[in-house]
């Protein structure tokens, strides 16, 4: 009887992860298939997700050691500019640790995930500084920088 209500209520106390289902696995983890729906997702979190001040430590540690693709000079913790790209690896690391409990290095490992599925052929590093931001992430670019005309 107890464990037939400890599963009823399972969804009541926040245990059940449903509201990202279309970027899940069968197993829980989140997969990277569908560049344009995901985008649209992760500037979704970007904007919607807001952090304690103990998930910004997570955060900051998530971020600071991996290099933005955009602009490989600077952190993807202070990415040059709020540009789409920058915004969907900061809505994803706000969904993975506000939603998903991810640590700092799963975290990490997840966007640097990301990084490689927005960018199969790898990224050059200085889209900022070569005029690429208004293109796709598959051709180097940043996506542009207004979230309502994301470049694919």
């Amino acid at each position: 009887m107890s464990r037939i209500l400890i599963v009823l209520c399972l969804p009541l106390l926040g245990l059940v992860q449903g509201a990202s289902a279309s970027a899940d696995r069968a197993d829980g983890d989140l997969e990277f298939h569908d560049v344009r729906a995901q985008t649209e997702e992760f500037l979704r979190y970007y904007d919607e997700i807001e952090l304690t001040e103990a998930q910004k430590l997570v955060y900051r540690e998530a971020l600071e050691p991996l290099p933005a693709p955009c602009c490989s000079d600077r952190s993807a913790l202070t990415c040059c500019c709020p540009c789409n790209q920058a915004k969907t690896w900061w809505g994803l690391t706000k969904h993975l640790i506000v939603e998903r409990g991810y640590d700092a290095a799963e975290t990490r490992a997840k966007v640097a995930e990301w990084f490689e599925f927005t960018h199969p052929d790898g990224s050059a590093g200085n889209a900022c500084y070569k005029g690429r931001c208004p293109l796709p992430f598959a051709e180097d670019g940043c996506g542009g920088m207004r979230p309502g005309s994301v470049s694919f």
